[in-house]
């Protein structure tokens, strides 16, 4: 986790008002979370930190792309990433949750933020739960000959199954019809 110290914003010396802050997001990013879905992208964060007596409101921009894998042919292809949200960081004596995702609350006793995981979470939400890179990738098509392979595979194999799993009991009573 030493590779994500460089996401974290140390707030206390920073004067009430609006700040800005950018980050470059890319492979050894993706690479300091364990079990990561999204394996390389080059993307930039900006973040725009407006400090107040009690939160902190955080308007986070993420652009870039991210190298994906196609659900349905298999190749990997570049997704675009376009992120505007906001995150609000309520302070609080002791350690208490929210009820809302877009409200964290933080200790009065901490000294800076960590945006990795914010960053990270926003970027996991905002990939596509099917990847397909004719629909999500640059104009990318589909590979044409792992497409047609798939479906010589699939049609083969399936009539063949519906062959295999007929029982030789159910055989039976359906001549009784």
């Amino acid at each position: 986790m030493r590779a994500l110290k460089q996401f974290s914003i140390p707030f206390t010396g920073l004067k009430i008002g609006k700040h800005e802050f950018e980050f470059d997001l890319d492979n050894s990013f993706f690479g300091a979370f364990e079990y990561s879905s999204i394996k390389e992208g080059t993307l930039k964060a900006t973040v725009e930190l407006d400090k107040q007596e009690t939160m902190l409101i955080l308007q986070i921009q993420i652009l870039g792309t991210v190298k994906l894998d196609c659900d349905k042919c298999l190749a990997e292809f570049n997704a675009k990433i376009d992120i505007k949200d906001r995150q609000i960081v309520k302070f609080a004596d002791d350690d208490t949750e929210s009820d809302d995702l877009e409200i964290i609350v933080i200790n009065k006793k901490e000294s800076n933020i960590d945006l990795a995981g914010i960053f990270y979470e926003f970027i996991s939400v905002s990939v596509p739960f099917i990847k397909v890179c004719e629909e999500n990738g640059e104009g990318q098509q589909c590979d044409k000959e792992m497409i047609a392979r798939l479906e010589n595979l699939s049609t083969g194999t399936a009539h063949e199954e519906e062959k295999n799993d007929e029982d030789p009991r159910w055989a039976a009573l359906k001549k009784l019809k």
